[in-house]
């Protein structure tokens, strides 16, 4: 068997890696990314749309080995279905921007939380294997960016959640192969998920991940073997995606992962510089929204395809949270309005108001470049777009009837790599989502654990407060 297959160095990697091979910083940061997708987690309990997922599950048959919350147990493959699921939801969670694709590393947790049931797991064993998942599917979205070919980047989370799990069921090398493979041509999810217009499944698609995930690495354990060459072979990733993997894994490192972010507006990641201005504006002036004439947005071409009315399909309808989360004429209109985009800015009442409804059709987004297509000659000549992901350069102008303008630009934002969250800021955001769902003392017993979870020799305290019916049936604090 060659020992160049890609599979193979990944799975080297992943096994290889030690909790002392990653730098205090990033192991702090990891903390800091864990608390906060378990806000999302616990603020997702309380959602509509989970409920449908709560009660397929029921329909499928409880019971099991991991106590999860809603539900109560379930066996470990749907817990990490869920897991996911809740982090997922509100999209509020963490980030990862290569030059042409983007993902979410957090949707490596849910899985980790779940077989943490399985094995007996340290926290220092989570963090590395979190630390693994993480690198692997951020590297892939820098070498294999799918998304350009209308591939969506959960296809690149089944490697990564699959290598992470590798790690803490303690799978040999060519196991781990066998698994990456089998994970690899099973999950070849499609962005149209994520298109306009935009539906509930978007939230969900990476949960479908962690369940094979689960599935496919404990068969691997069991000798269960798959295509090794899934890169390079006949009909693999080169000839199918025409996509080159030929990374040397060797020399891989935790380096990607202190480039990822969390956000501070409960939006599409690249709509936060944007917001960001927005809200500035708002804040120093205050307009009356009956006297705006039109606000102008300019931002690059990533955001302005997946957002603003480009490639991803028209951004103005909005009716519904999954796209109103993804429309920056909705999220720069509802900032105006309200001051603040978070979860309640996405109930079905907020959503179809008048207000926000007309003030949104006075939105035009656009590029600095006039010119969209062909997209590497644009993205070139288009000041904006050079400089992502280093860079998230937004302007926003609005104009007044009297023929005066606001205008306020921004290049990054509070949670951007170039100024990552504190704990502070990361545990009031945790306290906003967790409220109402557990009280007081439970988010300081969370908050505590994370903290000092390379102290514990068992994740099991953790794994027992998030799912030891202190959230009930009906996502609220169990009394």
């Amino acid at each position: 068997m060659s020992k160049s297959y890609q599979t193979l160095q990944i799975a080297r990697f992943a096994l290889g890696a030690r909790f002392e091979d990653i730098p205090p910083s990033t192991v702090d940061q990891l903390k800091r990314h864990l608390l906060d997708a378990l806000g999302s987690m616990l603020h997702a309990t309380s959602r509509p749309a989970i409920q449908k997922l709560v009660r397929q599950l029921k329909v499928l048959g409880t019971g099991g080995p991991c106590t999860v919350p809603l539900v109560g147990n379930l066996p470990y493959d749907r817990a990490a279905q869920l897991f996911t699921a809740l982090i997922r939801y509100p999209d509020f969670m963490d980030n990862f921007m290569g030059k042409e694709a983007t993902c979410h590393p957090s949707d490596n947790i849910g899985s980790l939380l779940a077989i943490s049931r399985y094995k007996p797991t340290s926290g220092k064993d989570f963090l590395t294997a979190m630390a693994v998942g993480y690198q692997i599917e951020c590297r892939l979205i820098e070498e294999v960016p799918v998304m350009k070919k209308g591939i969506d980047h959960t296809v690149l989370l089944a490697y990564s959640v699959a290598a992470a799990l590798s790690k803490l069921v303690g799978l040999g090398e060519e196991q781990a192969a066998h698994a990456l493979g089998m994970a690899g041509c099973s999950i070849n999810s499609m962005v149209t998920s994520r298109a306009s217009y935009t539906y509930e499944w978007k939230g969900f698609a990476s949960s479908l991940d962690a369940l094979d995930c689960t599935n496919i690495v404990l068969l691997a354990e069991q000798g269960m073997t798959g295509p090794i060459s899934i890169f390079e072979g006949p009909k693999g990733v080169e000839d199918v995606f025409g996509m080159k993997l030929d990374y040397d894994w060797s020399r891989e490192t935790f380096e990607l992962i202190p480039k990822c972010v969390l956000k501070e507006y409960n939006a599409e990641v690249h709509a936060q510089s944007m917001l960001n201005a927005i809200l500035t504006l708002r804040q120093k002036h205050n307009p009356d929204p009956l006297n705006i004439e039109k606000i102008n947005l300019t931002t690059f071409l990533t955001a302005y395809h997946i957002i603003g009315s480009g490639s991803y399909g028209d951004r103005k309808t909005v009716h519904s949270k999954e796209q109103a989360d993804h429309s920056l004429f909705y999220l720069a209109a509802v900032a105006l309005l309200d001051g603040e985009v978070h979860p309640e800015q996405f109930e079905p009442e907020r959503i179809n108001r008048p207000d926000v409804q007309e003030l949104l059709q006075k939105v035009y987004v656009d590029t600095k470049f006039p010119l969209h297509k062909p997209v590497m000659v644009a993205g070139m000549l288009d000041p904006y777009t050079m400089v992502y992901p280093r860079e998230m350069k937004a302007k926003a102008e609005i104009v007044l009837k009297d023929g005066n303008s606001l205008v306020c630009d921004a290049e990054d934002y509070r949670g951007f790599h170039t100024r990552p969250f504190s704990w502070e800021d990361t545990v009031r955001k945790f306290r906003r989502l967790a409220s109402g769902i557990i009280n007081e003392q439970q988010m300081d017993d969370l908050v505590y654990t994370v903290q000092h979870l390379d102290e514990l020799t068992e994740m099991n305290p953790l794994l027992d407060q998030l799912g030891t019916g202190r959230i009930s049936k009906t996502g609220k604090v169990a009394v």
